[in-house]
């Protein structure tokens, strides 16, 4: 799946051991989750149905308070969030905001070391997940 400034990669995996997967390698990699938003859960709440699907947000202030200092506005989308998805054949993917494009959208210089360092992480993130 390509969408501009989204990375999607498919996971080998089901959707419940990606997500497991992916809680686990937060804090192993120093970061804190701050919210987990089940939609499926939500949309059934109001009689409606969704394939399993989960936003995870999480973050580090080390890596983002030095990008607001620069641009307060990429606060917005701070602190990071991966979607973790079914789709209707039963597949799961992972799908995430590509810091260097948001770099670009809040202006922000998109060789800086917290760009790259997010972009790392985000990618270590969903190895980790995708088995």
């Amino acid at each position: 799946m390509v969408e501009e400034g989204l990375i999607t990669k498919a996971s080998a995996l089901t959707f419940p051991e990606t997500l497991a997967r992916l809680e686990a390698a937060l804090p192993e990699r120093g970061m804190t989750l701050f919210a987990r938003v089940d939609h499926a859960e939500g949309a059934e709440e109001v009689g409606m149905e969704l394939p399993p699907t989960t936003v995870l947000i999480f973050g580090s202030p080390r890596g983002g308070t030095p990008l607001m200092q620069r641009a307060q506005s990429i606060g917005l989308e701070l602190p990071l969030k991966i979607l973790v998805f079914e789709d209707a054949s039963g597949k799961t993917w992972v799908s995430y905001d590509d810091p260097t494009w948001l770099a670009r959208r809040f202006g922000i210089d998109p060789t800086l070391a917290p760009i790259a360092a997010m972009s790392t992480a985000l990618a270590a993130l969903t190895e980790a997940a995708r088995g």
